[in-house]
């Protein structure tokens, strides 16, 4: 037995049906609506298997049990809403550990160098505290997001 039984409202019905006769919902949204609508055990005759939907709206199973579940326990919008994709890049330098990076970057640069190179930067946040860890990658993402560089 399913884990995730889609019923659908009549008037949910009727604005996936309406996503399906409009030309204007993209491709993603045309293929949600199209699995939602074939996933319901609420309309006429028998529910459709996910073999079946994969087979009719060409996409594979896994995405068809992730839209089941999403509309399930989160309600109808949740399988065309994107969620944010929280990366770590954008956690590891705040307001605070940027200002400290920009004084690094014009202050002195180390002895026997001539200017700073990222991953002496990289090296020298970690060394001074600034971050736990990070790399000249992370250095240069943040330098180029603030309009500096070290040229």
């Amino acid at each position: 037995m399913k884990k995730y039984i889609v019923r659908l409202s009549e008037e949910e019905r009727v604005q996936l049906q309406s996503i399906l006769s409009n030309g204007k919902a993209t491709t993603k949204k045309h293929k949600i609506a199209k699995v939602i609508l074939l996933a319901d055990v609420s309309a006429d005759g028998p529910a459709n298997t996910d073999e079946e939907i994969r087979d009719i709206a060409e996409i594979s199973l896994k995405t068809i049990g992730r839209i089941r579940k999403q509309f399930v326990e989160e309600g109808f919008n949740a399988p065309f809403t994107r969620k944010p994709y929280p990366t770590s890049k954008n956690l590891i330098f705040g307001g605070e550990e940027e200002a400290k990076l920009v004084a690094l970057c014009c202050g002195e640069s180390p002895v026997g160098y001539a200017r700073w190179s990222l991953r002496l930067l990289a090296d020298k946040a970690v060394e001074l505290k600034i971050v736990e860890a990070t790399s000249h990658e992370t250095i240069r993402r943040t330098l180029k997001k603030m309009n500096l560089n070290l040229g």
